[in-house]
């Protein structure tokens, strides 16, 4: 019900009009997560990415010329399964476990640190964002479409589903409270999937400098072609 991957032939070769290097990063449990790293000659700092759950690298990749050109190296992973990254997803805490390790060996080999890292995080992605925001205080957290949980946005289409039956709970609402650093969310009023309700839910965390920001007309796909978001994020990547 919840993830959906895609994979990719290991010998799958990765074409973007931006120069990038793949990486390929032991996280332990017998699984190795796939990423992509683009690099900003004199760049501010890094956009840590955590994408949907739907897709894979090759097509999340093109994303990153947005970050680039606002001035930032950017970086996108394959959860386990997805893509050119090996494992399963079975366990919520293992999961969590990967994006840790990931995040650390970024800093670890290119040397960046937390005061110039912005982390990102869209739909299924969001839950895992505030989570690592909430463990390492970036500089800010951005959230696209947001969930106040799992379990919430399931009942939301199945309320008969009991929240015991539901195995990743991901519940976004308790890593905002833990989150210090700055925290932007965009969403769109006409989002169907993930509907904007979970976001207004999510502003009763929210520090007085976070900011809820509503995209008008926009729907759960698409979020980073919206002007608005667009002119935000260059704001934001000052």
């Amino acid at each position: 019900m919840v993830f959906h991957p895609e994979p990719l032939p290991k010998d799958f070769e990765y074409q973007f009009k931006n120069e990038f290097k793949e990486l390929s990063i032991d996280v332990g449990n017998d699984a190795v997560i796939n990423g992509l790293l683009f690099k900003k000659k004199n760049a501010k700092g890094l956009v840590f990415y955590l994408h949907g759950n739907a897709g894979a690298l090759n097509t999340w990749g093109e994303i990153a010329s947005l970050y680039l050109d606002n001035g930032y190296d950017f970086f996108i992973m394959d959860y386990r399964s997805f893509g050119k990254s090996t494992g399963v997803i079975d366990k919520e805490k293992v999961m969590y476990n990967d994006i840790q390790v990931v995040y650390d060996s970024l800093q670890h080999q290119y040397n960046y640190v937390n005061e110039q890292t912005i982390i990102i995080g869209y739909s299924i992605g969001t839950g895992f964002a505030a989570k690592l925001a909430s463990e390492n205080e970036p500089k800010l957290l951005v959230l696209k479409a947001p969930y106040y949980s799992l379990p919430n946005l399931i009942n939301q289409y199945y309320k008969v589903v009991p929240h015991f039956l539901i195995k990743f709970k991901l519940p976004t609402y308790k890593f905002l409270k833990e989150v210090k650093s700055p925290i932007v969310i965009f969403h769109g009023d006409k989002d169907n999937v993930i509907p904007i309700k979970s976001s207004y839910k999510l502003q009763k965390y929210f520090k007085e400098e976070d900011t809820l920001i509503l995209l008008d007309n926009q729907t759960h796909n698409g979020i980073g072609a919206n002007k608005v978001y667009q002119e935000n994020i260059k704001e934001l990547l000052y």
